[in-house]
């Protein structure tokens, strides 16, 4: 055999021996607090929610990253393990709300037989932080028989992988779920939670409804757009990108005071979605470009600025009307639009400005959406922050977008919604 071929073999060989090599993850508690450790240290959460921008976490100070199935797994762990980052691992459970029926015990057997198959497959990889069995299961749902099913498959990773430990994540903080995970789930080491505008309320209430042990904000982010209020015609009033940041800042700092119970969190999302509008939750751009939100959680994970700082928009206005202001226009009637913004080099900034209508495809549970298209030639205009632009002929509930970037490749972004009503 060639020299080549046995240095390809044997390299091949510890390629994979490596990355089959568990580090053991635990918790523990000392003096009324939890840690989790990871290879015998003290191991705190800086994560976030998604797989993609993995060099820009590490930058900004992130050390893991959530997922919430096994798709693509494998090479998720493999990319995480390269950057020095771990991954919590989502067991996709499937939910009532989708048609899954918890009466039903030969489906809810081979959910548990497919669990065990990937559990035996990634168990040992070095990437690997947590179990998260299940994502919001208490959605909209009526069958509490869920909760026996999440118990049979936490009970069914402790007895195969010693080395991680397991949560489940529940859509907010009710007492209701605290007290029948605690019942029902005694293998669940860690209670996770998804919240937003709540965030800062979680250290109290877990408490107050019972839960001792340690538990992760396992999402977290902007107010919610079931949170906000809404103009006359139902649209959520979305924050601006610098407000989000100011909540971000906030809420982390909420999150970090309950060292001796949270073990950490995953800000949502590290990268971009649809979800009620295109900017709602991604603290990243459709092409990848960095929000303000970042430069904010870096300063949280690390203490430190970025040398170059994203812009920082306060508000937007229609005619001198904001967001707030239940803005009704005439159909192809014309209209000016200002942003207010500040940067470092505010000279060098681009403005970019779009009408959408208002989206139709509203989903929960973050269910996957589609994004509307922009109505054509309705930006007349443009002059610096300024903009001209035609109302659309259609009466209907529509939105301004406008997109403000730097050369460093970060943005700031507002939307403003109207309603465009003919004179009858």
């Amino acid at each position: 055999m060639k020299t080549k071929t046995i240095f390809t073999i044997l390299l091949l060989f510890l390629t994979t021996n490596l990355l089959s090599q568990a580090i053991k993850v635990e918790i523990k508690q000392v003096d009324n607090k939890w840690t989790l450790y990871r290879a015998g240290e003290p191991y705190y959460i800086k994560g976030a929610g998604g797989r993609n921008y993995l060099d820009e976490l590490v930058k900004t100070g992130g050390n893991s990253i959530r997922i919430w199935s096994c798709e693509n797994a494998q090479q998720i762990l493999d990319e995480a393990h390269k950057r020095g980052l771990t991954v919590m691992f989502g067991l996709w459970v499937q939910q009532e709300r989708h048609g899954f029926d918890y009466n039903d015990s030969i489906a809810v057997k081979q959910q548990l037989e497919k669990f065990r198959k990937i559990v035996t497959k990634f168990k040992d990889h070095p990437a690997l932080l947590l179990w998260a069995i299940g994502n919001e299961v208490d959605l909209n749902y009526t069958n509490y028989k869920v909760w026996d099913a999440i118990e049979d498959i936490a009970a069914m990773i402790h007895k195969i992988d010693p080395n991680h430990p397991t949560t489940t994540v529940t859509a907010g903080l009710h007492e209701r779920e605290v007290k029948l995970i605690k019942e029902k789930c005694p293998d669940i080491d860690i209670f996770g939670v998804n919240t937003y505008s709540e965030a800062c309320s979680i250290a109290d209430n877990i408490k107050k409804f019972g839960w001792t042990g340690p538990y992760i904000i396992s999402e977290w982010g902007p107010n919610g757009h079931w949170e906000v209020p809404k103009t006359k015609w139902g649209a959520p009033i979305e924050q601006t990108s610098h407000q989000k940041a100011l909540s971000y800042f906030k809420r982390y700092k909420c999150i970090a005071n309950d060292s001796n119970f949270c073990i950490g969190s995953y800000v949502f999302l590290w990268g971009n979605k649809q979800e009620t509008t295109s900017t709602w939750y991604g603290l990243f751009t459709k092409n990848g470009k960095k929000t303000e939100t970042i430069d904010y959680l870096q300063k949280s994970w690390t203490g430190k600025w970025p040398l170059n700082r994203a812009p920082s928009l306060d508000s937007v206005f229609i005619d001198k009307f904001s967001k707030e202001d239940n803005i009704y226009l005439s159909p192809y009637s014309k209209h000016s639009a200002a942003v207010f913004i500040t940067d470092e080099n505010p000279k060098t900034l681009t403005y970019k400005w779009d009408v959408y209508p208002e989206s139709t495809d509203i989903k929960v549970g973050g269910d996957v959406e589609t994004e509307p298209t922009p109505i054509k030639k309705s930006i007349k205009r443009t002059i610096g922050n300024k903009a001209i632009f035609k109302a659309p002929k259609k009466e209907g509930a529509y939105r301004l977008f406008v997109t403000v970037s730097d050369k460093e490749g970060k943005v700031a972004y507002a939307n403003i919604p109207f309603y465009v009503k003919s004179k009858k």
